[in-house]
């Protein structure tokens, strides 16, 4: 499923640019402290501007945890160091599954 979660946000990426938007905007994958992976998707001039998520929080183990949520502007995610598939399945999700048409 990692694999077509990661085809997925290619994918997407290159929907949304524009000769504009990745200019201003994009994805960022970076790593945590404690550790873990931090996602950062820009929704601003997307499809998905507006959408929201309310806070969803799996906690598994110290090392076993996802975080999950949209304020409309941003899809952030953050997790253990062994979840970060499991964020990018998150975002498919939030994103409907759909690789949406080029703007």
């Amino acid at each position: 499923m990692v694999a077509d979660a990661f085809a997925f946000l290619q994918s997407w990426y290159a929907s949304c640019c524009n000769d504009d938007w990745e200019h201003s905007y994009g994805v960022t994958i970076d790593t945590l402290d404690n550790p873990g992976w931090y996602l950062k998707v820009n929704l601003v001039g997307t499809p998905l501007a507006g959408t929201t998520l309310d806070h969803l929080a799996v906690e598994r183990t110290e090392d076993d945890w996802l975080h999950d949520w949209s304020d409309g502007t941003h899809f952030e995610g953050a997790g253990g160091p062994l979840n970060l598939g499991e964020m990018l399945d998150a975002f498919r999700d939030f994103a409907g599954g759909a690789v949406p048409s080029p703007l």
